[in-house]
């Protein structure tokens, strides 16, 4: 029987030489024969040591002789591994993390290293038992906050320049839970009470989201979603709850003619599809062909014909210039918003990479202005919590732009419920229970006529 834990150190390993960690982990899954068990024991070792990686590195720093940037990367890799045991996973007894581990040294040549493999760990555990948490905390509150939960210090920078100490640390702990599943009800093919009903049947439990009139979320590990009732049917698919409000602040009706200029993998623009009762044309728009094909396939499935693609740089899309009634663009981010889902995000975004994606994001908005009708609207979101990427873009617009503004969602809209005084629309995780996000309605201004 295939190894979880030996697995796990596979995909870490792949990590750890830059591929990414959900790439790292269907690879090695694909080639196991696990029970769910296990696949659910790999899967929590993987993400899990892998966003936690700061406060495990600062742990072998305190308790190992070397520090964890001069340990051996396999070893340091199997320390991690150890470690993410005994201090996060309650349900597995302190004594089968040890001798897993030790065994892991032994496998992935460490022999000569297994009695220091060995008395680290016992250490930690000792030291738990006496004196509680191990884990050494600096007294500056942002490296703090970064080394208890584990993100570099600019990211938690950026969430307590916009709130206090208690929220931002509220927030650091709800991006290291494990993602929840949001489903979206397809009203062409099927009812809200119908697949309630389904899931129920099924044993499947759901709870309906206030504001969000498609949404039903999964509140437990449910297995495969392929498998579930009506999937096949195309009675729903997968979005979380965030991504919907998107639609409802575009807001499309019946006929329109629609354009998704960042649309892969297209959730959105089925989205829109179904609010236009599957009447009218979406384009959906991206760069890179291969990211549509996702789009594509759930389009049959939810019975969606009102789609159409377009393969190239939103950029440079001249064919829509004065066409659009609704433009969206779901912009290229930092997924500051989304860290929960992609463990390894908090360390590949860099300030520098926010710099550059604010730029394109300011070039999109340009471009995509340009494909509206005098009086059509223009939706701007992100996945992200980061001003630079948010606020920023939208006040440069707005300055560059004078005969545009922010139009408020409608009172009737979802996305009412979120809006701030100024009309933008914000998600805050860790108060919505929702993935992070921004979204802003622009349109240009109604020219105001002399009277005399």
């Amino acid at each position: 029987m295939p190894n979880p834990r030996q697995l796990a150190f596979l995909a870490l390993r792949s990590i750890q030489r830059d591929a990414f960690a959900d790439v790292a982990l269907d690879r090695v899954l694909q080639d196991a024969e696990l029970s769910s068990q296990d696949r659910r024991l790999m899967t929590e070792l993987v993400y899990g040591s892998v966003r936690r990686q700061r406060t495990l590195d600062a742990l072998i720093d305190q308790l190992g002789k070397k520090k964890a940037h001069q340990q051996p990367p396999d070893l340091r890799t199997i320390l991690h591994l150890g470690l993410y045991q005994l201090r996060y996973l309650n349900q597995i007894p302190a004594s089968a993390a040890v001798n897993t581990t030790v065994e892991l040294a032994k496998q992935n040549g460490f022999s000569g290293l297994t009695g220091f493999v060995n008395g680290f760990m016992r250490q930690y555990i000792r030291l738990v038992e006496t004196a509680g948490d191990p884990l050494q905390l600096p007294s500056d509150p942002v490296q703090r906050l970064g080394t208890l939960h584990s993100y570099p210090d600019w990211i938690v920078q950026v969430w307590l320049d916009q709130l206090d100490l208690a929220e931002t640390e509220q927030l650091c702990e709800w991006m290291n839970r494990p993602p929840h599943i949001d489903l979206r009800i397809n009203p062409l093919r099927t009812s809200f009470d119908e697949v309630e009903t389904a899931m129920q049947a099924a044993g499947v439990v759901v709870q309906r989201l206030p504001h969000l009139p498609q949404a039903l979320r999964l509140l437990e590990p449910a297995g495969a979603i392929q498998k579930l009732p009506g999937f096949q049917s195309g009675w729903w698919m997968v979005q979380d709850a965030s991504a919907q409000l998107v639609s409802y602040l575009v807001d499309p009706q019946p006929g329109d003619f629609v354009i998704d200029a960042c649309a892969a993998p297209g959730g959105k623009a089925l989205h829109l599809a179904e609010l236009m009762q599957n009447q009218g044309t979406i384009w959906a728009c991206d760069r890179t062909a291969s990211r549509l094909k996702k789009l594509k396939e759930n389009a049959e499935r939810l019975g969606i014909h009102s789609t159409k693609i377009s393969i190239g740089d939103s950029r440079n899309q001249p064919q829509f210039v004065g066409k659009g009634d609704r433009v969206l663009l779901d912009a290229p981010c930092s997924g500051l918003g989304t860290l929960n889902r992609h463990a390894d995000a908090r360390w590949r975004q860099t300030p520098d990479r926010v710099q550059e994606l604010a730029t394109l994001q300011q070039e999109l908005l340009v471009a995509a202005a340009t494909w509206l009708k005098r009086d059509g609207v223009l939706v701007y979101a992100t996945c992200t919590l980061h001003p630079q990427e948010n606020e920023q873009v939208i006040e440069a617009f707005l300055a560059q732009h004078p005969d545009w503004q922010i139009e408020p969602p409608a009172p009737n809209s979802p996305a009412a419920a979120f809006a701030t005084p100024q009309g933008l629309v914000k998600v805050w995780p860790h108060r919505q229970q929702m993935d992070g996000f921004f979204m802003v309605r622009l349109k240009r201004a109604v020219r105001q006529t002399a009277t005399s």
